[in-house]
């Protein structure tokens, strides 16, 4: 019987074999959106939170989280990262977008690491907001793309 790679002769779940794999540049881009209630925006946009700059302290939690992905999914590989990045843009004055890119060269790509990057970029800014209103929505967190290894690039419809 042919198994997926994920799936070891018992049934059990296995970590996929990357050994034969070519090392390759690969890099991912994500995203995810914050909802939040109109006097926790203002206060983010104007700076005023309790908690202080809830910008600088989501970029770098994004950072973290993505360098520990592989201790947070049990089975993603552990990936030496080369560059993550974390950006904030009002997508309206409720709508706060949060897009991170990372890259590596490896031999498993980088989409979980762009994935958590972003998610948790958005969990700080809920845990930093979430004094004001805590009517904080995070949605859409999503893969917009990547590219590198066997099955090349990939970009979000």
């Amino acid at each position: 019987m042919n198994r997926p790679s994920h799936v070891a002769p018992d049934g059990s779940v296995a970590m996929v074999d990357v050994g034969a794999k070519a090392v390759t540049a690969r890099q991912a881009r994500a995203c995810a959106l914050v909802r939040l209630p109109p006097a926790a925006a203002a206060a983010l946009r104007d700076a005023t939170l309790p908690k202080g700059d809830a910008f600088v302290t989501a970029q770098l939690a994004g950072i973290l989280a993505a360098k520990r992905t592989g201790e947070l999914i049990p089975l993603c590989h552990p990936l030496p990262l080369e560059v993550v990045d974390v950006t904030f843009t009002w997508e309206s004055a409720d709508v706060l977008r949060i897009e991170s890119h990372a890259t590596t060269s490896g031999k498993t790509g980088v989409e979980m690491e762009a994935m958590v990057a972003a998610s948790v970029a958005a969990l700080t800014i809920y845990d930093m907001c979430k004094s004001v209103d805590k009517g904080i929505v995070i949605e859409a967190v999503r893969l917009l793309e990547k590219s590198g290894g066997k099955s090349g690039t990939w970009r979000a419809g």
